[in-house]
């Protein structure tokens, strides 16, 4: 086996390419730009070389660099990942010329499918079905059109080059036609360098298949069963599955023997998918072969029990298959979602920016998380959004979507935009959950997938007004006990108000919380909001837990704090209640009729009285600064301060006695 790769990535692939290596006892090379500096791959990885600033045109996509770094390092062979140079022939050319290993395909088989024209063209020959259209070299715009009349509309219009969406138009009418093939060359050669095209009749509402296939050097070919990625946006997945729900066994299999055929048409070597568009009847036709490892393959691993990226460093080495096809089978369902830092509701934009908190949720034999972010990182414009692949395994499709739900509940992301709650939804849809797939899927859920949010009930404002309450007091290490054993705070101050401002999207939230004096235990508080009382309890459990009874009802909420926001989050969505101002106050004082005590550590910021000073009721005596919060101590009644302890910048802590005071009957 080889004693040291570089991975030509970066990011959640290459962690888990690093993943993998370490379970071989492979040592590890990263390579990373200015923006990957402190990235986990550069941490996780043995070593790692610096090969360019933050562009990945000026890095990751360095070709020499890259190579160089793996000679610098004496690395033995080159994983490419996905993206980036993985299905580069010039690349996977100056790895052989260097006499190092590239983990991937031969080139003749990348070039054979890196054109879409060719390798269908390929395809064609070896018996695999076409969808009906042209895929030939004539480039001439009106022979095009001619061929698009004949194949019948609509059509779609793809670069040859292509991928990920690009280069790609749709065309209804005849009429449409030529302006729509000059807009798709123009993106594709800005995109691919390649203006060629070829046509193909437009399958309505289809599904989109892919087959996982691998080969080795020794003349083996084993398919590792399907999946279903046709949940997308924008022509890119969103949501995968395996194996392919409410499909005939026998179409299966004939996709399945067709992407054999596809393979050994070109004396595929290592990790390949061969990709179908495929009818609601199940008839389905050759779309295109990645050269690759996919971003989606954790579900196939899940439901095989294999290690995909251990086969392609066994195959690279030269070892053949580790299993023969009667050797595997499937296990269970599994689906995997792909959280993006983006705004669904404002067309899938990408969120840009620092992630405050994050995350994850347990991760166990049914729950996996692919990620190379962590809370601290930063989503930045120079590559893809994608903050981690969730993937989840259940005995069948029901339990997998149970799983899914529970998982996308427990993942938190504060400090940007994220497609969690969308991804909830999408899950929870009626054409996902009754297996009605196909590409339109998101379209067609329109209404439902961006509904406008329910308004935030009363009872959650009130749930994170007492959380913030709770975190005010901990920070000063009064309620490591439940809140309600602080006896200064509510059992002499039994009529206290505390007021909490919170901004939650355009609304202003004014709410008050009170301390219910006439409890038969001493943690029922009384929120204000909205005009509703709402008597609920409330203890924080860890940092990022609050457990909240409201009317017997008990719940537990993650939530997560920073200097500009309490965010809970709650059913896969997040609530960022921002603060108004920058403290947690209360204008109203209270205490005994003789004694005035503090209701928490703090110091005291102003002292508006000296001894036998004659006061009114509710005048301010004096007051405190306490994590942030301003809390002014008033009279509780008419009278006279006898005496006062402490002075301008004084600290006290809770509980300790502030002035002597006298009611003005008990003077007279």
């Amino acid at each position: 086996m080889f004693n040291k790769i570089l991975i030509a990535n970066r990011g959640e692939i290459a962690c888990r390419v690093i993943r993998s290596a370490k379970k071989l006892g492979i040592k590890t090379v990263a390579v990373y730009s200015d923006a990957d500096a402190n990235s986990q791959h550069v941490k996780q990885a043995d070593e790692a070389i610096y090969i360019g600033k933050s562009p990945a045109a000026q890095s990751y996509l360095q070709a020499d660099r890259i190579i160089q770094a793996a000679l610098d390092t004496g690395a033995e062979a080159i994983h490419p990942g996905y993206g980036f140079l993985s299905e580069n022939d010039q690349f996977a050319e100056a790895c052989e010329k260097n006499n190092i290993t590239f983990i991937g395909p031969p080139v003749a088989a990348i070039l054979a499918m890196g054109l879409k024209a060719t390798s269908k063209s390929l395809m064609e020959k070896a018996g695999v079905p076409l969808t009906p259209g042209y895929h030939g070299t004539n480039q001439d715009a009106d022979f095009l059109k001619q061929q698009a009349d004949v194949i019948g509309y609509p059509v779609l219009i793809k670069a040859s080059a292509g991928g990920g969406g690009k280069g790609m138009r749709l065309v209804e009418r005849s009429e449409d036609f030529l302006s729509s093939l000059s807009s798709c060359k123009s993106e594709a050669k800005s995109s691919f360098g390649n203006d060629d095209v070829l046509i193909e009749r437009y399958v309505v509402n289809p599904r989109h298949i892919e087959v996982q296939v691998f080969g080795d050097k020794h003349g083996n070919y084993v398919h590792l069963f399907e999946r279903d990625c046709s949940v997308q946006r924008r022509h890119q997945k969103v949501l995968e599955e395996a194996p392919a729900p409410k499909m005939q066994e026998a179409k299966l299999e004939a996709m399945r023997e067709a992407a054999i055929n596809a393979a050994r048409a070109v004396d595929y070597v290592g990790a390949g998918t061969v990709e179908f568009i495929v009818e609601q009847d199940g008839t389905a036709y050759f779309m295109e072969m990645n050269t690759r490892l996919q971003v989606e393959h954790p579900v196939t691993e899940m439901i095989t029990g294999q290690d995909l990226v251990e086969w392609q460093l066994r195959v690279a080495f030269g070892e053949p298959l580790p299993k023969q096809q009667h050797e595997l089978s499937i296990y269970g369902h599994a689906l995997e979602a792909r959280v993006y830092a983006e705004e669904p509701e404002k067309g899938f934009m990408p969120a840009i920016g620092k992630i405050n908190y994050l995350h994850y949720p347990e991760q166990n034999a049914g729950v996996r998380v692919d990620s190379g972010i962590v809370e601290g990182d930063e989503i930045t414009t120079f590559y893809d959004p994608m903050i981690a692949k969730l993937i989840v395994w259940g005995e069948n499709r029901e339990a997998a979507l149970v799983q899914m739900h529970n998982a996308l509940s427990q993942f938190h992301v504060e400090g940007l935009g994220n497609n969690i709650a969308f991804l909830d939804r999408l899950v929870a849809s009626e054409s996902f959950t009754h297996a009605h797939l196909d590409t339109n899927l998101i379209q067609r859920e329109d209404n439902y997938l961006f509904k406008s949010e329910d308004q935030t009930s009363n009872e959650l404002i009130a749930s994170a007004a007492l959380t913030e309450l709770l975190l005010r007091l901990n920070q000063n290490k009064v309620a490591n006990n439940p809140v309600w054993q602080a006896s200064t705070l509510w059992r002499s101050n039994v009529n206290s108000r505390f007021p909490v401002k919170f901004k939650l999207a355009d609304q202003e939230l004014q709410i008050n919380l009170f301390a219910k004096p006439d409890a038969a235990q001493k943690d029922v508080f009384v929120a204000e909001v909205n005009g509703q009382q709402i008597e609920l309890r409330g203890e924080l459990l860890n940092r990022n837990t609050v457990a909240v009874q409201i009317q017997g009802k008990k719940d537990k909420l993650a939530f997560s704090q920073s200097k500009d926001a309490l965010t809970i989050f709650k059913n896969g969505k997040t609530y960022a209640f921002h603060y108004v101002k920058n403290n947690f106050s209360s204008d109203e004082a209270a205490g005994s009729d003789a004694n005035l005590k503090a209701p928490m550590p703090g110091a005291v910021t102003q002292v508006f009285v000296s001894a036998n000073q004659s006061v009114k009721k509710d005048e301010v005596l004096l007051t405190l600064e306490a994590m942030k919060m301003e809390y002014a101590i008033r009279a509780p009644a008419d009278g006279v301060v006898v005496a006062s302890y402490f002075q301008k910048g004084d600290q006290v802590k809770a509980g300790d006695e502030l002035v002597e005071f006298q009611a003005l009957e008990e003077v007279a």
